[in-house]
């Protein structure tokens, strides 16, 4: 099945290109700039911030180094097969002077998010930083380890459990947290406990109310988009230099392991609900729907520690991910961190999280949640602000200063979202998509009018000259929005392709975000060099999808259902899992495929465990072998199931995103 299961790819460097429809000739057209080299305009651009922000200030780079105890040694680590998941030294080369080619803030960030190792944050406390997206926090028990976010894989997390186990000593892991239901907080479960000891150890593992059903729904339905716009946020396709990928922002990178999930024993909702684990009392504060659908704090009263999970790091977040996912609430972003810092910000002499390092001392921890909290209300007020006077999404993206507070305290700086796409995402969170002009509510498809727009402009030499000269006066922007229309009009044409990669080049060097870097370093990639074409990337496998609801399977089914493919006329299919006791009975019709997890009456019933119908729809076996082994019974119409999964589309992952 080709779709997306998680917000996490893994995939390898490759690049090949892909047909594209035909256009009028290019033509003449001026020579693009060279590949990977800062123009004196982005230099100064990069320049003017490393003069007006303090990236002297050696706070962060003290927090980011105390309690280093040992690194892990190796050059990678390795999966299974032997293959790399981590590279150790990827991003040695970010030490020293920013360069030209990137954003001097963004280099500091990266730099103090590199930092490998594992590091002692209070006596019982220990964190496992830089070798995946996210932190692994390690507790002391009584009897053994509770960790905190076992990472993206099992490979990574292993490796940081071996890491704890040598340098501390061995001792058992005695319960499990995942703060939120983003897989780079719990996809790596099995590199540090498994079923077996779960059931055999009473091994709790707890996670937040909602937990099971947002982990497994975010991106059962738009899996496959929402993965292959990750490609571009993450970079996963473009090397880790000065000239691409430095860092996301919110960590390092994307570990290229396995990705899992163990099932909470509990999820707990409410605020300062009360868990005691292997002799540690933790007091969990409920903040879902703010970062995550599903995500709790938690704080350590013995320890006097607030753990912010992922709701307030050394960052602002994103309000929207330019992956794609559900838009987020920022006014109740804002709301949670100000009850964190009333109720515990005078009893807390430490804050960590689930990214980044940690804040140290009562007033350094109360004015990091304070400044958290005015980053979220901010966007927040001044986006309905200006909207409610009449401003448009980009208008009022276009207006909102940067709040005075951001030029002091990096934690609240864009090194992930922004504060013009997030304003744009919270006018999305109120307003929709549409900017209330009548020309944009059923606008022509880009496709459709590029070629007009060009034809209007005096054909394509002259949009690619005009194009140039913004880029030669270093307005990059304005240059990418010609040379787009220029792509989308001829498509086949190189050297528009090469002239807008060289001005969104220019702008990814010039960015703050990570993900913004990498989104324009890899669409300028893909513009010089083809839509890569990896193979199929790892979007699923039988251990995560069991996980998911058997109604829930079935509507990601029916989301790829195409009734232009139905042969036959409109039937009813019934699906009994011999292991649940569930039955599915799905409605094809002529225009949508219904499912409903009730019994009925079909053409055709099949019964069959869930878990071999999840191997049928990820391709690892086929209804033929199923049934010659007996593992699977067919009654009814032959034809009818046939019918039904012959329908289903199987989208490609590798489709054009930055041209048509």
């Amino acid at each position: 099945m080709k779709a997306g299961w998680l917000a996490i790819l893994t995939v390898a460097l490759a690049a090949c290109g892909q047909p594209q429809p035909d256009a009028p000739d290019a033509g003449e057209a001026p020579d693009a700039p060279p590949a990977g080299q800062a123009t004196q305009a982005t230099a100064d651009a990069n320049a003017a911030v490393a003069a007006r922000l303090p990236l002297g200030d050696e706070g962060d780079a003290e927090d980011a180094a105390r309690g280093f105890l040992a690194a892990i040694e190796a050059d990678a680590i390795l999966n299974d097969e032997g293959g790399v998941v981590w590279s150790i030294p990827q991003f040695d080369f970010i030490e020293g002077e920013a360069p030209a080619t990137v954003n001097p803030s963004l280099w500091r960030q990266s730099g103090l998010a590199a930092k490998h190792g594992l590091f002692e944050v209070a006596d019982g406390i220990w964190q496992v930083r830089g070798y995946d997206l996210s932190v692994m926090s390690v507790i002391e028990g009584e009897t053994g380890w509770i960790i905190v976010d076992p990472l993206t894989v099992r490979e990574t997390a292993a490796a940081g459990l071996k890491l704890v186990n040598d340098t501390l000593g061995e001792r058992p892991v005695t319960g499990v947290i995942y703060t939120h239901s983003h897989a780079d907080h719990f996809g790596g479960a099995r590199g540090v406990v498994s079923e077996a000891d779960i059931a055999e150890r009473g091994v709790p593992v707890i996670a937040p109310e909602g937990f099971t059903e947002s982990a497994v729904a975010e991106n059962l339905l738009a899996g496959n988009l929402m993965q292959r716009r990750a490609v571009l946020m993450f970079g996963n396709t473009i090397p880790r230099s000065a000239e691409a990928v430095v860092g996301t922002g919110l960590g390092p990178g994307l570990p290229q392991g396995t990705t899992g999930l163990v099932l909470p024993t509990e999820e707990v909702g409410g605020w300062g609900t009360v868990r005691v684990i292997d002799g540690v009392t933790f007091e969990f504060m409920d903040a879902g729907g703010t970062e995550a659908p599903a995500e709790f704090m938690f704080y350590l009263p013995e320890k006097r520690a607030l753990c912010s999970a992922e709701v307030a790091t050394a960052t602002f977040h994103n309000v929207l991910t330019p992956r794609g996912a559900k838009v987020r609430d920022a006014r109740k972003w804002s709301r949670v961190i100000d009850r964190a810092l009333a109720d515990y910000g005078d009893r807390s002499d430490l804050v960590f999280a689930s990214h980044h390092w940690p804040t140290w001392g009562q007033a350094n921890v109360q004015q990091f949640l304070k400044h958290q909290r005015d980053v979220y209300r901010y966007v927040h007020d001044q986006t309905l602000r200006r909207a409610n006077a009449g401003a448009t999404m980009t208008e009022a993206a276009e207006t909102i200063p940067e709040p005075g507070f951001s030029t002091e305290d990096f934690s609240t700086r864009g090194y992930y979202g922004t504060l013009n796409h997030n304003s744009k995402a919270v006018y999305q969170f109120y307003y929709g998509w549409w900017s209330g002009v009548p020309a944009d509510y059923h606008a022509l498809p880009r496709e459709e009018t590029a070629s007009r727009y060009v034809e209007a402009m005096g054909g394509l030499d002259a949009v690619l000259s005009r194009g140039a000269e913004a880029f030669e006066d270093g307005d990059y922007r304005w240059a990418a929005e010609l040379f787009n229309q220029a792509v989308f009009a001829a498509p086949e044409s190189q050297p528009a392709k090469d002239w807008l990669a060289g001005a969104y080049e220019q702008l990814g060097f010039q960015a703050e975000s990570g993900a913004w870097r990498s989104y324009y370093l890899t669409a300028a990639s893909e513009l010089r060099n083809g839509v890569p074409d990896a193979g199929a990337p790892n979007l699923g496998n039988a251990d995560f999808l069991k996980a998911v609801p058997t109604l829930d399977l079935f509507d990601a089914l029916a989301s790829r259902y195409n009734p232009e493919k139905l042969a036959i006329d409109p039937f009813s299919l019934v699906f009994a899992f011999t292991d649940t006791g569930e039955v599915v009975t799905v409605e094809v019709g002529r225009d949508v495929a219904v499912p409903r997890l009730a019994d009925g009456e079909g053409a055709a019933r099949l019964s069959l465990t869930r878990g071999d119908f999840n191997r049928l729809i990820l391709g690892q076996t086929s209804a033929r072998a199923l049934i010659e082994s007996e593992a699977m019974t067919l009654e009814g119409q032959m034809t009818a199931p046939a019918a039904f999964l012959g329908a289903l589309d199987q989208p490609a992952f590798w489709f054009p995103v930055v041209t048509p």
